[in-house]
């Protein structure tokens, strides 16, 4: 793998046309439905907004992007993220470009103190779990070495 020739830098409001644009055709490689462009960058602008989502972007034009959603826990001292995206452009793989969103990741959670960053990896996406694994994430519960899992019940539209 060569080292990533792109910047990764922090998403603002402005980006939010280029992160649906990036939303969707992440999805769109798996034939995952998502809501129309417009839907996506209004809830983008909104989300960018606020405290509780940080958004990545590398390259210009992007060629990939991160999101993580910020919550709360009684477990942390810190907030918890949740790394809802992570995508590179099927073109640009294997250059370092996942890697160096991890690592912006990373450095954010450490320099604004959350207490844990989270993902959530499908079982077929053997590739997904090498990579998070090779970046520090765990599916194991450390201290009985049960295997972690997530349950979810959708409870409205997309």
């Amino acid at each position: 793998m060569s080292q990533a020739v792109v910047e990764v830098r922090r998403a603002s409001g402005d980006d939010a046309a280029e992160l649906a644009r990036l939303l969707t055709a992440f999805n769109a490689e798996y034939d995952a439905a998502v809501p129309p462009q417009e839907v996506l960058e209004d809830r983008y602008r909104a989300m960018l907004s606020g405290p509780d989502f940080v958004a990545l972007l590398a390259g210009t034009p992007a060629v990939g992007f991160a999101t993580v959603a910020l919550r709360p826990s009684v477990y942390h001292e810190g907030r918890v993220g949740l790394l809802e995206d992570l995508f590179v452009a099927p073109e640009r793989r294997n250059e370092g470009i996942g890697a160096a969103l991890v690592g912006e990741l990373a450095a954010i959670a450490l320099d604004e103190g959350w207490g844990q960053l989270e993902v959530q990896v499908d079982e077929p996406d053997v590739d997904a779990m090498r990579f998070y694994a090779r970046h520090g994430f765990i599916s194991r519960d450390e201290t009985n070495g049960d295997r972690a899992l997530l349950w979810w019940r959708t409870t409205g539209p997309i």
